[in-house]
């Protein structure tokens, strides 16, 4: 870019001031920039109202009025989005950017520290205001959207602390040569007493003691799973037919091979607060689409990018092995028959995820349209 350019592009931004944030846990460096001046403040983590402080600061530093426009950005990470709330409550214009999304040099050795990323990101911002396309904003859910991914998330991971005792469990009675398939937590302490070891001695005490504890910490979880299962059939039936997004999940539990998982999840995750223009958008955020690289005479396919939700990829994968068990005469079972039923499974499991795309396609227009997907039948009751 020539002078005339860059003296061009800094008379453009002169009205607005330029806000940065690298925020850790500690310390927040909080970066500033208004044409050729610039100020980097250092934070305490969390300190909000010093935040307002120095933001004042600049202005009078820069001397700015109070109507100034500040434009803002920081990162996506474990301060999620109250920040994000925080700055628009005060009328700052600010954008969460996912990191992944920043271009980064490919050198082997390159600077990074704190101011340097800084730096780095109020150049990102004020090239982004300036019409380039630089990175990637995340769309950031408001207050109800965000809550209503805890339920399944929650149950999420408490199935896989429930799968982590069980195998605990099993591991330690296989070390002592019991062979346990099933896991029944019925009368349980009775069960640890009457385990025996290969030569018919019982269990140590302490093994015994660690049995009891852990059965009973798996009892605790299918306890908690079941009152989330629970709560979340209850929000279903009481938001009825106008609820949304609940009502939403109804309509997509009204079909069969879609549950209580699938629907809450689609919903809450995806379809219930995201605003989708056509189906290239629905595959995209799924991380459902291809990535071919072609460069000169090379040409071949890399597979589906992942970039999306993981939670509603896999799950639509389930989801279409189901679609072709509960719905075998629509469409998309035709569809996925005719072109990969004679091959072998490899090709099989290719193909199925062609149909988790197509089938999020389809659900979402059933669900913004009240289309049916063609050939698709509904449940006789939910």
């Amino acid at each position: 870019m020539t002078q005339m350019a860059l003296r061009m592009n800094d008379t453009t931004f002169a009205s607005a001031l330029y806000m940065a944030l690298e925020l850790s846990k500690s310390k927040w460096k909080v970066g500033f920039s208004y044409g050729h001046k610039h100020r980097t403040v250092n934070v305490e983590g969390g300190d909000v109202a010093r935040l307002k402080a120095v933001i004042e600061e600049a202005k009078a530093k820069f001397k700015l009025p109070e109507t100034v426009v500040i434009h803002c950005c920081y990162e996506a990470g474990r301060d999620g989005f109250w920040l994000h709330r925080l700055l628009t409550s005060w009328g700052i214009e600010n954008l969460v950017v996912d990191p992944a999304s920043i271009e980064v040099s490919r050198r082997a050795r390159r600077t990074k520290t704190d101011r340097v990323d800084l730096e780095m990101l109020l150049s990102k911002l004020r090239q982004h205001h300036g019409g380039e396309r630089v990175w990637k904003v995340v769309r950031v859910p408001d207050h109800q959207a965000e809550g209503g991914r805890h339920l399944h998330r929650e149950a999420e991971r408490l199935k896989k602390e429930r799968s982590a005792q069980v195998n605990r469990i099993k591991g330690l009675l296989f070390a002592q040569g019991i062979r346990l398939e099933q896991l029944n937590l019925k009368g349980w302490p009775a069960q640890v007493a009457g385990f025996r070891t290969f030569d018919g001695q019982p269990l140590a005490e302490d093994l015994r003691g660690e049995l009891q504890r852990a059965g009973a910490r798996l009892a605790l979880l299918a306890s908690q799973l079941e009152q989330l299962e629970k709560e979340q059939d209850r929000r279903v039936r009481a938001a009825g037919e106008s609820g949304r997004p609940l009502a939403m999940v109804r309509q997509l539990r009204q079909l069969k091979g879609i549950g209580r998982v699938a629907g809450w999840v689609f919903v809450m995750e995806f379809f219930g607060w995201r605003q989708f223009r056509n189906g290239k958008q629905v595959g995209a955020l799924a991380g459902l689409t291809g990535t071919p690289y072609a460069s000169g005479d090379t040409h071949r396919e890399q597979g589906i990018s992942k970039a999306g939700n993981r939670r509603v990829r896999s799950l639509a994968v389930e989801i279409s092995w189901l679609w072709l068990r509960y719905q075998p005469d629509s469409a998309l079972s035709r569809w996925f028959r005719e072109r990969f039923g004679g091959t072998g499974k490899r090709h099989r499991r290719v193909g199925i995820v062609a149909l988790a795309r197509k089938l999020l396609v389809a659900l979402w227009r059933y669900l913004e349209t009240g289309l049916l997907p063609e050939g698709a039948v509904l449940k006789a009751a939910i």
